[in-house]
């Protein structure tokens, strides 16, 4: 089917995901599992500034796996309406504002390490 068609994306009984593309999803959300216990380990291995965007982005990955296995279970058992594609048009945008957001805060790292240093300046005369 095209996917810009109107049918593809709002039906509301869709044929089962194509055997690679249900790889690819398995695959995403494989990779979203694996940096969840990689950005929680960075995190908690020593305090640094970037500690911040490493807890979001652990939060992102550990609310997308669990999004992505919900909308690949219903995808797999092709439940009506729950299984339609819009679900991962909803998903993307999701994670696009997650990103947004979180790529917002990273902006403040350079402002954060001008007053850390600042500060650092400054202790450094007081006794």
């Amino acid at each position: 089917m095209n996917l810009l068609s109107f049918k593809f994306w709002f039906t509301m009984r869709p044929p089962m995901l194509l055997p690679i593309y249900l790889k690819a999803l398995i695959f995403f959300i494989v990779v979203l599992g694996i940096s969840i216990f990689v950005f929680s380990f960075l995190t908690k291995r020593k305090k640094s500034i970037y500690n911040r965007i490493l807890r979001k982005l652990s939060n992102f990955c550990l609310g997308n796996v669990v999004i992505g296995l919900i909308i690949l279970f219903f995808s797999y058992e092709m439940v009506p309406l729950l299984s339609s594609r819009f679900w991962f048009l909803i998903w993307g945008i999701e994670m696009a504002v997650w990103l947004f957001f979180i790529f917002r805060i990273t902006r403040e790292i350079p402002k954060k390490k001008e007053e850390m240093e600042k500060d650092k300046e400054f202790k450094k005369y007081i006794p």
